[in-house]
Formats: C-alpha cells, structure tokens, sequence
C-alpha cells in the first residue's frame, strides 16, 4: 500500500514514499525534494553466518545521467564504473549507519540509493542519506536507527541548513552531519579556517534538523514498517573461557604496552600462540578458534581502556595528549617539482607535487554539470606500509582518505589567477599506525611550498580518540587521546580528525562509535586537537614556512596578460591561423578565456616570454612617435613594408630610409632584414607610415635625399601646359 510522509524544509516540502517503487526489496523509499529525487533500497541475503565479527555492509550510491537531463560523455554513452563522488557519497551513508547493524544478524546488506531526479540546485547526496536510513527503518532488517544527515554552511555569515549549490559555493564552511535523535555520529567537511565555537554552532544546529527528519521516518515505520527479523543467537560457548582468560590476561598486560607497533603485535602473537598451544585440542574446532580469537581482541580491548582511564598510560607509554616525534625533510627527489617526507612515530608519508598547465586540470563531468579543478590530491595505500600483502591499486579508502586531505589543503592553495598552474599533489603512504591522512596534510603543505606553490598559510592535521566509560554522556569518565595509534582507533569510541592553520579549522572528519558525545567532551577534543596542530606546525615551519622563491627547471614556464575582449578573435585569427602559428613559432601552448585572460605555457622561460611579446604585439595598438624593431616583408619601387608587430605592417617611404638620396630601396635594406622603425602618422584609413631610424636626423629633423617623390612613390615633376 503507498505510503507518504511529508515534512516542510525552507519552504519545500521533503517527500518519502513507499509501497509504488521497488515492492520486492527488504525495504525501498521513494523520496523526493524540490526537483531532486533518490530511490533507495535495502536488501539482504537469506542465509545468516554464525560468528561473523563484522556487518557484511554495502552501500551502493549511483548517479544516472538522465536524472539532469544528460547523456554520458565519451565514447561509452551508459553509467559505468563509480565515480569519485559517487564513492564519496556511499561513503557518507555507510559510516554513519554501519555502527547501528547488529554482527549477530549475520546476512549480508545492501542499499543501493539511485539519484534519478537532479533539479542541479538541491544536492541530492543528503537525499541518499535520509532515503537509505528509510528504507532500512521500514524494512525487516534488524536496525538501531533511523539516522539522518544534514548539510550546514555559513553563508555571509549565517548558518544554512539544506543549502543549494550557490551557496555552498559562497560558504566559508560546509559540513555533512549525520546521526540519530540520540546523537551526532558523523561529521564530513571543509572550512576557510573557522573557529571552534562556530563548529560547535554549526553541529548543534545540524542536530535540531537531524532530530526532525528521524522523526519523519518514524512515521513513515508506523505506516508501513514490517516486523524485524530475528538476530542469530550463538549456538556455541567458548569452553574453558574463564581459565583461558585467567592465563592470558597478565601475559597480554604486558604485551600490549611495548613502545613499538611491531613489537606489541609480535609480543601478543606469542601470548596467543603460547596460550593456544594448552588448548590445541578444543581449538581444532573452527567455532571454538573463531571465540578463542574473539576473547583475546576483548581482553585487548579491556586493557587499552583501563589503562588510559585509570593510569592515563596509552600503549605506547604517552600521555593523553603527548604527540609522537616529528620529523620533517624536503627536496628527497631530485627531479621533481617539489616533494618532502613528512614522519610522525610511525606513519610516515611521501608527498610529491607535480605542476601542469590548464591543459592538466581534472574535468569532471556529472549531474552537477561540467567543472574543471586545477587543485588535485591523490592518495595511495599500498599494503607495505602496514607490512603486508595485499593487492595494489585504488580503492573506497584511498578515495575518501584522499578527499579529506585535498579539502584540508584547498582553503589555502592559491586561486588560478595569483599561481596559473595545475598542481597535483601525491601522498605514497609508507608506513601507516595512525592517521595518514592527516599525514598527507602535512607532507602536502611541505611538498607546496618546496615547489614554490604561494600557499596562503601552512596546514597541519591531527587525528584525535575518545574512551569513555558509559555512554559518553555528562558525569562518565572519558579521556581525550592526541595523536591516536592504530589500536586506540580500532579499541576506542571516536576517530576526529581536524586539520587546519594557525587561525582556524579547514578540514574535519569525525565518526563516533557511541550514541553520541556531549559538547563537553567535544569542545575538550576541539581544544586539545588546536594544540596539537600548532605544535606540529611549529615544527613543519622550522623545515620550510614559506614557498622557494623560484619554481623548478622542470616545470612548465607560465606567463599569464589580460587584454582586451575585444581583441580576442584578432589573436585567435580567422580558423585558429595566428594562434597557431605562435605555438608553433615559440613551441608553446595558448589558452584563451572569455574574460580577456591569455596564459602561455612554454618548456623554457624564453619560449614563454618571446610569446607572450608576440601577443602583446597583436594585441596592442602601435604607438606614435615609438620606435620599434620591424622586418622587412616586401620591396616595392617607392619603398618597403615593414611589420612593426604581428600582423601590422607600415610603409617606410623611399624618402624615409636615408637622410641622402639613394636610386633604390635595396641600396638600403634587403627583404627579411630586421630594422628599427619609428611610427610617424597612423593616417584616416588607418595606414601606417614609418621612418626608418637611420634617416633620422640625430636632433630630430628627418631629413629625406629622396625628397623629389610624392607619398606614392611618384616623382614631384613641375606640370606643362600645352
């Protein structure tokens, strides 16, 4: 049976539906908002897996062409493989909704939100989030929700819930929030270094939003919602639990807090090994494995806690908020544009920037319309850097991970009009126990400024953990972790990243594993992590604060001119003729944009700049009284063509070329000789007349041996009657 459920939002209305589209899904909401729509469904498999120690989750956002009334660029005119922004999306939805599936439930889960309507005003990602929750709410499978996400920004100095792209555009802040009526759970976004206080503002007020809109869901579950199927329930104990534990638990008190990553794995490998050999037989049994594993990641789990909230001791012997040693190095590659090696403990990051001309920018062609970006970031994760095998390539991680850096970072990289470059940035992760993203941040803005890119300001990131004890509410211990391992991002209740300058936050991610957090503890965080990153920027600065003060041979040589609009078609010429032929007299690129700006892109800096003097040329109007460097085009009887710039040409008379009488032009000058001219008139049909230098009297007077001819060459014969 269709059923609606409707709520108003700045004077529009939000729409889920369900009971018309996709009737066979577990669960399926049609939701609608202005002119953009989302059809999400939920499915899940009909066999459940006993003793499964993660939620077989995936989220599937896709964007079709047709929803904006586009066909696919290229040669392949259907969807195809995701894009970056579609994987960023699921993202999104994930993150927030995993933590609320039950492990027991033990079936895999998939929700597929479909952007089918784009009006290309109203974002339809925060859509997807609200459908995907719906759909799951309404379903038969086990959920703790319903969640909701709400994009903020701060626009002219407001707070915007549910903005449209015109003002995200405008925004200074914008941030994707996620949770449910209980509490915030995930918070994705970018800043032009604003402060704490406003964050706080801003997630306070997503969370109103996020109230309502779980509300709504609500309602649509009383309508329609069906029973919950049932958890799996285990069939199977650990058998000589308390003894086993009794045995490992002072073996592990010990292992878990050696100062190294290797170390403390090898310490609780042989713990393991060592307790797993006094019950080899009853570990034969692949169930009795799964929860002997099990009981070790808990008592792990159980040490890291007690540690940090009773001792403040982490694992690695640091203090709640002491930061790993730093080390900073740049100019590693020799024929690079610019790179540095950015180490904190043991995550250690080499970022590389390369500059391009506009010919490099990333195009991006999706339902928001085509744009172009010259400022790309990308992020590798090969599995050496956590000592394993693994298959190379790029994956969801290296996607979101890479996004987050390249937000961080995009505040303060200059605009195309200061620095016209192309600049991609390339983080190789090389070790990894810890944030490497935050890592990327760093190494990013050492590896700028050693390639001369003018950055606004220096950004560092850190990465922040929580342990609470209870639901992290008013009154519960808790201790805010700087600078978080690994394992207290696995064992603990929040991983936040903040990423930012002296002044103010630029990049934010966060997702929490509890109901929420009190604002209490998030100012504490928000507070604790500004610490953090002026210490690491103090010592990234003592390296490199500012940009080389010359770009590296390697790198293409730009030169950047305004002219007139006006002038555009005369330097493009008729079917592309004299642009062309500068590029190819000069080997050099030319780009030109509707608003007069003409960049020129050369292998040397003497390419470009012989260039851009020919631009000028075409482009300016010749001076009176200038003198200029002319070659001679053509000779006639009564003198010879001189082009002055490209595609100017002047006559210098007979009369002008010597201040003697000559019988001949070429007695002076030869055709393809280089001379210096002075302009002398520009008459009413626009001719140029010119005077060559040499027939200059040297106190000004011109002086002309030819002085019996007329303008046009004739001679100056006293006319007869007859």
């Amino acid at each position: 049976m269709l059923q609606q459920v409707t709520l108003q939002i700045a004077g529009k209305d939000l729409i889920l539906e369900t009971g018309r589209i996709a009737k066979q899904a577990n669960g399926a909401v049609f939701a609608r908002y202005a002119g953009s729509a989302v059809i999400a469904t939920v499915c899940s498999s009909s066999e459940s897996v006993e003793g499964l120690d993660y939620v077989p989750l995936t989220v599937d956002y896709n964007e079709k062409y047709y929803a904006a009334g586009k066909i696919p660029g290229g040669f392949i005119k259907r969807e195809s493989r995701p894009k970056d922004k579609e994987i960023l999306v699921s993202r999104l939805i994930d993150r927030p909704m995993r933590p609320l599936f039950e492990k027991s439930f033990g079936r895999e889960i998939q929700v597929v939100p479909t952007t089918v309507s784009a009006d290309q005003i109203n974002p339809p990602d925060i859509l997807a989030i609200i459908a995907s929750s719906a759909a799951v709410h309404i379903s038969d499978i086990p959920f703790k929700g319903p969640i909701a996400g709400v994009r903020v920004c701060q626009v002219n100095g407001e707070l915007v819930v549910n903005p449209t792209y015109e003002q995200i555009e405008k925004s200074t802040l914008e941030i994707v929030v996620a949770g449910t009526k209980d509490g915030i759970t995930m918070v994705e976004g970018g800043a032009k270094e604003v402060n704490e206080d406003l964050m706080i503002e801003a997630l306070e007020k997503a969370h109103q939003m996020i109230i309502a809109w779980c509300g709504l869901q609500a309602k649509l579950r009383e309508l329609s919602g069906r029973e919950k199927l049932p958890l799996t329930e285990p069939v199977y104990s650990l058998e000589n639990k308390e003894a086993i534990r009794g045995a490992a638990l002072p073996l592990l008190e010990a292992a878990c807090f050696l100062k190294s990553k290797g170390e403390r794995h090898n310490a609780i490998a042989s713990v393991k090994s060592e307790i797993a050999a006094g019950y080899a037989a009853q570990l034969e049994d692949e169930n009795q494995k799964k929860l002997f594993n099990a009981l070790f990641e808990d008592l792990q789990y159980e040490l890291l806690r007690s540690s940090i909230l009773d001792k403040g001791k982490r694992v690695d012997g640091r203090g709640t908020e002491d930061i790993r040693d730093i080390t900073c190095e740049v100019g590693l590659l020799p024929r690079t544009h610019g790179s540095a090696l950015f180490t904190r403990g043991e995550t250690q990051s080499l970022v590389v920037t390369t500059l391009g001309t506009v010919f490099d920018e990333q195009i991006f062609d999706d339902i928001e319309g085509d744009k172009r970006e010259n400022f790309i970031l990308h992020y590798n994760f090969p599995p050496y850097s956590v000592g394993e095998v693994g298959r190379m390539g790029t994956g969801r991680r290296e996607i979101g991970h890479g996004n987050l850096a390249r937000r961080s970072l995009e505040a303060m990289v200059p605009s195309k009009e200061e620095f016209p470059y192309t600049i991609r940035v390339v983080s190789e992760i090389m070790e990894s126990n810890g944030s490497s993203s935050m890592a990327s941040v760093c190494g990013g803005t050492l590896s700028m400024l050693h390639a001369g890119v003018p950055m606004k300001k220096p950004v560092a990131g850190i990465a922040m953990g929580l342990i609470t004890e209870g639901s992290g509410g008013p009154g519960d211990r808790y201790a805010v972790l700087s600078d978080i391992l690994g394992e207290e991002d696995h064992l603990g209740d929040m991983d936040f990243k903040v990423a930012g300058t002296e002044e103010g936050i630029t990049g934010f991610q966060m997702d929490i594993k509890i109901a929420g957090v009190s604002p209490e503890i998030m100012r504490k965080a928000l507070d604790q992590a500004r610490n953090g990153r002026l210490h690491i920027l103090s010592i990234m600065n003592k390296t490199i604060s500012r940009p080389t003060d010359h770009i590296s041979e390697y790198a293409p040589k730009i030169e950047s001119l305004k002219i007139d609009v006006d002038k555009i078609g005369a330097l493009i010429g008729p079917g592309g003729k004299n642009i062309k032929a500068l590029c190819e007299q000069y080997s050099v690129r030319i780009d030109t944009e509707n608003d007069g700006t003409v960049t020129i892109f050369g292998k040397s800096s003497k390419d470009a700049e012989d260039a851009k003097t020919a631009v000028l040329g075409i482009v300016s109007d010749p001076e009176l009284g200038r003198v200029y460097n002319g070659v001679v085009k053509r000779i006639m009887d009564f003198g010879a063509f001189v082009e002055i710039l490209p595609g100017k040409e002047g006559l210098v008379h007979i009369s002008k070329l010597s201040r003697q009488r000559i019988a001949q032009v070429t007695d002076v000058i030869k055709e393809g000789q280089e001379i210096p001219v002075k302009l002398l008139e520009v008459d009413k049909m626009g001719r140029l007349n010119l005077s060559y230098i040499d027939a200059i009297d040297p106190n000004g007077a011109e002086e002309g041996g030819n002085s019996g001819r007329d303008s046009r060459g004739r001679e100056d014969r006293p006319r007869r009657r007859f």
